[in-house]
């Protein structure tokens, strides 16, 4: 059975810690379009640091990964339980440059 967009919302909110605004939207092909922001840190002028990555559980680990490497820059003290998998993130990352250098 597929979760819910309301469900995939509390369980990405539970996963990113108590700084996080999680918002999941459709976009233009009714895709998941999963938003995770800071509640404390401003990017450009008023607006929330924010990530937003498109698509399926692509998108959702994306904007997790995304997330976490923001808790560990700008919220060296943060504790969320997507540090957990920081590893695994960086892994990812590694493999995307890698991957991208070599096309």
């Amino acid at each position: 059975m597929v979760a819910s967009r309301s469900a995939r919302e509390r369980k990405a909110a539970a996963q990113a810690g108590p700084l996080a605004r999680v918002k999941i939207d459709l976009d233009g092909e009714q895709q998941f379009l999963y938003r995770i922001s800071c509640s404390t840190c401003v990017a450009r002028g008023h607006r929330a640091w924010s990530t937003h990555r498109a698509g399926g559980d692509n998108g959702f680990m994306s904007a997790m990964d995304r997330w976490t490497f923001h808790l560990v820059e700008k919220h060296p003290d943060a504790d969320a339980p997507c540090l957990a998998f920081l590893a695994e993130a960086q892994q990812r990352l590694h493999d995307r440059r890698e991957g991208g250098a070599s096309e």
